[in-house]
């Protein structure tokens, strides 16, 4: 059985207006791949930390790069974002945050709060 109108097809994936819980969602599985792939370079900047004098302020020096603070502030955003929506999600299982209106403010609340803590901590870490 064939329906009367054909159901609408979005190719452009500028034209998709997503809600912002899904927005949020999107950003958690794309943090929680940037921390993943960030562990192999964060296992090799311990070991050269790690290995001796020399290589403690090695690291330090490359850690005072602005291409490597910038890289480090996308992984601060990464880590606290998915700590944030994980804590989000945590209270949804336990059917905390999810009517309509609550659920919109905590991902919203996610969106803004990861970002500013990841300046507050590139700028305590400085």
């Amino acid at each position: 059985m064939m329906p009367s109108q054909p159901r609408p097809v979005f190719l452009n994936l500028f034209q998709i207006r997503l809600p912002v819980a899904g927005v949020m969602s999107i950003a958690h599985r794309i943090a929680g791949v940037l921390l993943f792939l960030a562990i192999p370079f964060a296992i090799a900047l311990l070991s050269l930390a790690l290995a001796d004098e020399k290589g403690f302020f090695q690291t330090q020096a490359l850690l005072q790069q602005p291409l490597t603070q910038m890289g480090l502030l996308l992984l601060l955003w990464a880590l606290s974002h998915h700590f944030l929506a994980g804590i989000r999600y945590l209270l949804i299982d336990i059917h905390l945050g999810v009517q309509a209106p609550r659920y919109r403010h905590t991902a919203w609340a996610v969106l803004i709060a990861a970002p500013v803590l990841a300046v507050l901590l590139l700028w305590g870490l400085s």
